[in-house]
C-alpha cells in the first residue's frame, strides 16, 4: 500500500507532537507531502576528510578523523562551556559546547575514533568548532549516506531545540523508508521523453540523497520543470476557462467616433507599436469574449491615446467606458488631456475624485444612470457604489499594481455582464515576471517613443562637484527652461527626510535668490490645497524651480521642464528612478538627468546608477531591478503569492520558465480539456492541486 502523502507529519516515525507542532510553526509542513517538499539550499561535500594541519583560516564545513584525549570545563561570565581537545596523527584541535555539556560528557568515550564535521574558527592561536556534528567512526562508515549532504532550511529556534541539519536528514530518511521512494508521476510520458526527464522518484530521490553531482542536475532540473510548468498551465487554462465563459460585449462597428477622431483630430502620427497595440485591443472587442488586457509601455510611450482610441469604439456601439486612476493628480491630468482631444467630437466626458463635490456628484450620478454621460475618469470614487453606469462596455485601469484584485472585481460587478477590462501601466515589468505573474492576462507592449522625441542625457555626479551643477541649472534658466530637483523619503525617518529636504531648499533659496528666481516647494506634510497651488505655480510657469520630495513621481506633465535633479540618488529603487527621469523630456529641447550622490556607495547602488546612466529603456531596467530585488519585492505584497516557489527561481531559471511555458501552450493547444489518455497524469495533477490550493502541496 502506498503511504497517502497528506498524512499529518505528526505520525512520521522520529517526529512526534512537539517536533511536528515546531515543524509546523517555523517551515509551514503540515503533512508527508509538504517534508518532501522541503528542498534543500545547499549541498555539502562529504566524501572529503582533513588533517588537522591541512585546515585553513577560513570559516567553512568541513571533517576530520581522531580522538578526544581530555575534556574541561571553563567558567565564562554566564554558567561554563565544555572544551575538549581532539587530536589526529598531525595536531590537536578544540571542541567548544556552550550547552548540553552533561549529555556531551557521559555519552563520549576518550580515546576512541570519531568523525567530527562543522565549522572552522580560528580562535587564541588554534583551530577549534563549536558544536559539531560527532559520530563513532564505525558508525559512520555503515550509514546510508550520499556524497552530498543536503543542508536544509532551519530557523533559530529549530536548532535551539536540537532540531539540526543531522535530524532533518534522518526524518527525511525515515520518510523514504515508509513511502519506499515511489511518487506518482506528474508528468506525461511523451513530454519526459522529448525533454528527456528523469522519472519523479528518481529526481526525488537525488534532490534530498544526490548520489553524485550529474544526477542532482538532472534532478533539479526535472523538479524546476514540474513546478513552473503547472504555474504555467494554471495561468493559460484560467485564462482559455475565462475566454469561453465569460462572454464579452462584441464591438462589431468602428464607426464615426473612432473613424473622425483617426482622421481629423490626431494630434501627431500614431508610432508603429501604437498601431500594432489597437489592433490587437480591436481584435479583442470584436471577439465574443470579454478582454483582459495588460498594456505596458514606458513613461511618455503614448498609452493614453491607445485609451481613448479603444473608448471611442466602446461609444461607436453605444456603451459607455471609464478610466480609473490611482492619484487625484494623475487622474486630473488624464480628463485635462482627454477632455481637449474630445472637444471638437462632443462627447460627454466627466471628471470624478474624493475632492468632487455634492452638486458635481450629483449631475454625475444622474447622466450615468440615464447613458447621457460617456466617458468617467476618477480615483477610487468610480468604486463608490452609488456610481452606476447604464451599460458600461469598457474599463481602464491606469498603474494597475497600485489597484488590488478585490477592487478590480469591483468595476467588474457595476454591470449585468463584465465589461472588456484594460489595464495600463508605465512601469515595465520584466517578461519573466509578466509570463508568471499576469500570465493569465494577454499582453501588449508599446516598445518605441513617439517621433521626435530625444533621449534624456542622464550623468552621475557626486556632492563635491555641485557648483558645476548649479552654474549648469543657472543657463538653463537662462533658456527660459524649469528644473525638477527631487529629494528622497523613506517612512523609517520622515524627520530626517524632512531635514534634508528644508536644507537642500536653503541652500538653492542662497544660490537662485528671489526676485530673479522662483521657486516652488512640495512635500507629503503640507495641506492638498497648499500642495496643488504650489503645483499649479510651476505648471503655469511662475516658479523656475520646483523643489520636492517623491510626490511628482507619477503624472506630472511640464513640456518645459527639462532638468531632473535627484538628490541622494543612492536611496532611490531603479524603478523609481527611472519613473523621475520621465518627468522630464516631454518637450521637443534637449532634456537632462543628474543623479547626485555621496562618494560612500554601496555596490548595489553603483550598479542602480551605471544602468541609470547607461540606458532609457524601461524593460532593461525592470530586468536589473529583478535582479537586484528579486520577484516578492517589484511586485508588492498583492501579487508576490503567486511566486511563493520551492525550487525554481524565476530570474535564474528564466530559460526553464519560458520552456515550460511552450509546452504547457502546446499540450493546452491540442488537448484543451486534458481529456486525451496520455495526460492522465497531468489531469489527475492538476484536480489535486486545486483541491490543495498550494502547487507543491499536490505534485506527487
Amino acid at each position: 500500500m502506498s503511504v497517502n502523502l497528506q498524512t499529518p507529519i505528526d505520525y512520521l516515525k522520529g517526529v512526534g507532537p512537539n517536533r511536528a507542532d515546531l515543524l509546523r510553526k517555523e517551515l509551514g509542513i503540515h503533512t508527508y507531502q509538504d517534508l518532501v517538499n522541503l528542498f534543500p539550499n545547499r549541498y555539502i561535500d562529504r566524501t572529503q576528510y582533513y588533517k588537522i594541519n591541512q585546515l585553513q583560516r577560513n570559516n567553512v564545513d568541513i571533517q576530520v578523523i581522531g580522538k578526544l584525549i581530555k575534556f574541561e570545563e571553563i567558567a565564562q561570565k554566564r554558567g561554563k562551556r565544555l572544551v575538549a581537545s581532539f587530536q589526529d596523527e598531525t595536531g590537536t584541535m578544540e571542541l567548544v559546547w556552550f550547552r548540553g555539556q552533561k549529555w556531551i560528557r557521559e555519552s563520549l568515550k576518550l580515546n576512541t575514533p570519531y568523525v567530527i564535521f562543522g565549522k572552522t574558527n580560528w580562535y587564541n592561536g588554534k583551530f577549534s568548532m563549536a558544536h559539531p556534528e560527532i559520530e563513532l567512526k564505525e558508525e559512520h562508515e555503515q550509514h546510508l549516506r550520499s556524497a552530498m549532504q543536503a543542508i536544509y532550511p532551519s530557523t533559530e529556534k529549530l536548532t535551539n531545540k536540537g532540531i539540526t541539519n543531522r535530524v532533518m536528514t534522518k526524518i527525511m530518511q525515515q520518510l523514504f523508508i515508509e513511502t519506499k521512494g515511489k511518487f506518482t508521476e506528474t508528468l506525461p510520458e511523451y513530454l519526459r521523453s522529448e525533454l528527456k526527464l528523469i522519472s519523479k522518484s528518481e529526481a526525488t530521490f537525488n534532490i534530498h540523497f544526490p548520489k553524485h553531482q550529474e544526477l542532482l542536475s538532472k534532478a533539479q532540473f526535472r523538479l524546476k520543470f514540474e513546478e513552473l510548468f503547472y504555474i504555467q498551465l494554471q495561468l493559460i487554462l484560467k485564462n482559455l476557462i475565462h475566454k469561453s465563459k465569460i462572454k464579452g460585449f462584441p464591438f462589431l462597428i468602428v464607426g464615426n467616433y473612432f473613424n473622425s477622431f483617426f482622421k481629423e483630430h490626431l494630434p501627431f502620427k500614431l508610432t508603429n507599436a501604437q498601431k500594432r497595440v489597437l489592433k490587437e485591443i480591436r481584435h479583442d472587442l470584436g471577439s465574443n469574449a470579454q478582454m483582459n488586457r495588460l498594456l505596458q509601455g514606458d513613461v511618455g510611450s503614448g498609452k493614453t491615446i491607445v485609451a481613448l482610441m479603444s473608448m471611442l469604439i466602446a461609444l461607436d456601439n453605444g456603451f459607455q467606458a471609464c478610466l480609473m486612476a490611482p492619484t487625484e493628480i494623475l487622474s486630473v491630468q488624464h480628463y485635462n488631456g482627454l477632455y481637449e482631444l474630445c472637444k471638437e467630437l462632443k462627447i460627454s466626458i466627466k471628471l470624478l475624485t474624493g475632492s468632487s463635490n455634492t452638486s458635481e456628484r450629483r449631475e454625475i450620478h444622474k447622466t450615468l444612470e440615464n447613458g447621457e454621460l460617456q466617458i468617467l475618469i476618477g480615483t477610487h470614487a468610480l468604486l463608490e457604489d452609488k456610481v452606476k453606469f447604464k451599460n458600461l462596455g469598457l474599463a481602464i485601469i491606469d498603474e494597475q499594481h497600485r489597484f488590488g484584485v478585490a477592487q478590480r472585481s469591483k468595476l467588474w460587478k457595476k454591470n449585468t455582464s463584465p465589461p472588456h477590462i484594460l489595464v495600463m501601466t508605465a512601469t515595465p515589468i520584466p517578461r519573466t515576471l509578466a509570463m508568471s505573474v499576469y500570465g493569465d492576462l494577454d499582453i501588449s507592449i508599446i516598445d518605441e517613443l513617439p517621433a521626435g522625441r530625444k533621449t534624456i542625457k542622464t550623468v552621475h555626479r557626486y556632492d563635491s562637484n555641485r557648483l558645476k551643477v548649479f552654474r549648469f541649472i543657472r543657463d538653463e534658466i537662462s533658456k527660459g527652461r524649469q528644473i525638477y530637483i527631487v529629494y528622497p523619503l523613506i517612512q523609517e525617518s520622515e524627520k530626517m527626510d524632512y531635514k534634508d529636504l528644508m536644507d537642500g531648499y536653503a541652500s538653492i533659496e542662497r544660490d537662485f535668490p528671489k526676485p530673479e528666481y522662483q521657486i516652488s516647494i512640495v512635500h507629503g506634510k503640507m495641506k492638498a490645497a497648499d500642495k496643488d497651488f504650489e503645483m499649479q505655480r510651476f505648471i503655469k510657469g511662475e516658479t523656475q524651480i520646483m523643489v520636492a520630495t517623491t510626490v511628482i513621481e507619477v503624472g506630472v506633465n511640464v513640456p518645459n521642464a527639462s532638468v531632473m535633479i535627484i538628490e541622494s540618488a543612492e536611496r532611490f529603487g531603479l524603478s523609481q528612478l527611472h519613473q523621475l527621469r520621465g518627468r522630464v523630456g516631454r518637450g521637443a529641447e534637449q532634456s537632462y538627468c543628474i543623479l547626485m550622490t555621496s562618494h560612500k556607495l554601496s555596490n548595489d547602488s553603483r550598479t542602480r546608477l551605471e544602468t541609470m546612466v547607461r540606458t532609457s529603456d524601461g524593460f532593461e531596467i525592470a530586468e536589473v531591478d529583478l535582479r537586484l530585488r528579486g520577484p516578492g519585492d517589484i511586485m508588492g505584497t498583492q501579487q508576490s503569492g503567486v511566486l511563493n516557489l520551492k525550487i525554481a527561481d524565476i530570474i535564474k531559471d528564466n530559460d526553464i520558465l519560458q520552456l515550460a511555458r511552450h509546452h504547457a501552450k502546446q499540450l493546452l493547444k491540442a488537448d484543451p480539456t486534458l481529456a486525451a489518455l496520455e495526460n492522465k497524469s497531468v489531469l489527475h495533477t492538476y484536480r489535486q492541486m486545486s483541491k490543495y490550493k498550494n502547487i507543491w502541496n499536490y505534485i506527487s
